[in-house]
């Protein structure tokens, strides 16, 4: 496939991970169709893009080399999936995360696309072998996992499906950084993927520490919103300990690796998180932020506006 033949990407799904992709592709230049089996939601989309990306444009946030208006111009929508799929070299599926609605949504596309079409799912949680075992040629097939929102959280991870070959990945790989993504590859699939093991593991010994009456659910929060979570937006994990010894990693491990198997070993087990033990958790949560739609947005508007600064700030710097 020459170059000239890269330029359209067809979304298959207008909600909320939709329409993230669409503004992150039309950002670097591509040509973006939407596509919603729900007649009429596709062009809501755009609608609801357009005021988006002229807030953004508006507080100097918008990505990207164009304009708000050329990047519009770059979008459009259908709601014929032929129609929507007409050029794509690259598919990217947002629909809601139901492994037989996936498996369903991408046999329709390989009977409507060219055997050199790239097929991409945003799925978070199913692995590769699973949402594509109904397709044909799984060698064009991978997981492209975005952040929430992927607008502002630039993280991709990458997942192949066993038979995936390695031109797919290494051209979803280029197609994401050069819309200003920061893709990760995973050699192989694995449940949960790498973001949300680690966040899994966050969130089991928060919970544990907060139902062992350790610490409070606010004072948890603070824990990384004040702390981890502040080194760690700018370097992970492994950097961290490399850069916490004078010798690097393998000094640092010599130095604490005895405490932190002595800690790992005192964890607990999963939690439960929906039995009576969680009850006392979530109401605590909802004292603080309760959860009607009003405070919930609220909240889900300030942390789009932090989440912004951050990434204005990490491209500055």
């Amino acid at each position: 496939m020459s170059s000239s033949d890269m330029k359209k990407i067809s979304v298959i799904g207008s909600g909320l991970i939709g329409r993230s992709w669409a503004m992150v592709f039309v950002s670097g230049g591509y040509s973006v169709k939407i596509y919603d089996n729900q007649p009429g939601q596709a062009a809501k989309a755009i609608t609801e893009i357009r005021k988006q990306l002229e807030e953004l444009e508006g507080a100097h946030m918008l990505r990207g080399e164009l304009t708000a208006t050329q990047q519009l111009a770059l979008l459009s929508s259908s709601d014929d999936l032929a129609q929507a799929l007409e050029g794509a070299f690259f598919v990217q599926e947002c629909v809601f995360e139901q492994l037989e609605v996936k498996q369903s949504v991408f046999q329709d596309i390989e009977r409507l696309v060219g055997k050199d079409v790239i097929l991409s799912s945003s799925t978070s949680c199913l692995v590769p072998s699973n949402v594509f075992s109904k397709v044909q040629n799984r060698s064009r097939c991978l997981v492209s996992h975005p952040v929430n929102p992927p607008y502002y959280v630039k993280l991709v991870e990458l997942v192949p499906h066993p038979e995936t070959a390695t031109t797919v990945v290494d051209t979803t790989h280029a197609l994401m950084t050069k819309v200003g993504q920061a893709p990760v590859c995973l050699k192989k699939e694995i449940d949960g993927f790498a973001l949300n093991r680690v966040q899994a593991a966050i969130i089991a010994e928060s919970w544990r520490l907060v139902q062992d009456g350790i610490i409070s659910v606010k004072d948890i929060d603070l824990v990384m919103s004040e702390g981890l979570g502040m080194r760690y937006a700018f370097i992970g994990p492994m950097e961290t300990m490399h850069l916490n010894a004078p010798e690097g990693l393998e000094d640092y491990m010599k130095r604490y690796g005895e405490g932190i198997s002595r800690v790992l070993n005192s964890f607990g087990p999963v939690p439960d998180f929906c039995g009576e033990g969680a009850k006392s958790i979530t109401n605590e949560m909802s004292e603080l932020i309760p959860n009607d739609r009003q405070h919930l947005s609220a909240r889900i508007e300030r942390r789009d506006q932090l989440l912004m600064g951050l990434a204005k700030l990490k491209k500055e710097h």
